[in-house]
């Protein structure tokens, strides 16, 4: 198995989505076969944009990609797929992240290996970019972002050191990374009711709630999230309020929520709040599977947050 850089760019002629397909042609094959069962890096191009490294993930298998002659889709293994906290430069301090990419004198080089789509990636190169994307202390730096008195006591406390991979695949660690990602996206607004509640310390008041479950194949990918206030979060899981095939249209159960409760709770046009950002808006495939697997089941025997 290898580690690889994986170029990406949203407007190619390449079908991809970061966290479920990476569509490529039959010269970088070998690679990415090798690939296999290993982690990759997302990287957007300079043409494309500004975000330089931006996520990791997992290659589960490679197939033929139906009806494309000399295509060929990497699938990417269900929950692996992680937003970077922070994109990754593709230079720090003048000096490329990649060995690969660097002269001998540290300085960029230029064309050849820096213009291919697929790279190999070294494992001391791969920690470096995960731990400047997914930094060790990312669980304290969240905990403590509100509540600078709490930092000054952590701060006397030796730092715990989580290896690369325990910080891939650590089920608390990747929440906090999501959580993170979404409500960023969504400016700390609730993209159900359009509020940005806060509470006197500053913290808002508003979750990241996954569209499809991570256990049910879900990403922690932000256009797998909304970010939602507490009860409206609890609907949403709950099958009360979905989102339609317009991906704005907010759906509600209206035999199961009362009529003031709707009134109270949701913006006053029904619409979704989108990201500013259209890379990060809702998924069309995400929502369906919401509105065909969770909207309107029968609710569990628990009480409702409104009374």
């Amino acid at each position: 198995m290898v580690k690889l850089v994986l170029l990406h760019k949203a407007d190619s002629i390449y079908e991809d989505e970061p966290d479920v397909v990476y569509d490529f042609p039959r010269s970088y094959l070998k690679a990415i076969e090798e690939a296999v069962g290993d982690w990759i890096v997302y990287y957007e191009p300079v043409k494309a944009g500004p975000r330089g490294y931006f996520a990791v993930a997992k290659i589960e298998r490679v197939i033929p990609k139906p009806g494309a002659e000399g295509r060929f889709l990497a699938m990417i293994e269900p929950g692996t797929f992680l937003p970077f906290d922070r994109e990754v430069p593709r230079l720090v301090e003048g000096r490329p992240m990649e060995a690969a990419l660097t002269e001998p004198d540290g300085k960029p080089k230029k064309g050849g290996a820096v213009q291919l789509a697929v790279r190999r990636l070294p494992e001391a190169d791969f920690a470096r970019i995960i731990d400047f994307g997914l930094p060790q202390e990312l669980e304290r730096i969240e905990a403590t972002r509100y509540e600078p008195q709490r930092e000054e006591v952590d701060d006397e406390a030796k730092p715990f050191e989580r290896p690369v991979l325990e910080r891939l695949t650590r089920r608390p660690y990747r929440d906090v990374a999501f959580r993170r990602k979404v409500r960023e996206a969504y400016g700390y607004r609730c993209a159900m009711s359009g509020l940005m509640l806060r509470n006197g310390g500053g913290r808002p008041e508003v979750q990241a709630a996954h569209i499809r479950p991570v256990e049910n194949h879900g990403s922690d990918s932000v256009r797998n999230g909304l970010a939602l206030s507490g009860t409206l979060h609890w609907m949403f899981d709950r099958g009360l309020i979905s989102v339609a095939d317009d991906c704005e249209t907010i759906l509600v159960s209206h035999n199961k929520v009362p009529g003031d409760v709707v009134g109270r709770l949701l913006a006053p046009d029904g619409k979704l709040v989108r990201p500013e950002d259209p890379r990060n808006v809702p998924h069309p495939e995400n929502l369906r599977w919401h509105r065909e697997n969770v909207f309107g089941r029968a609710l569990p025997s628990e009480p409702a947050p409104w009374g």
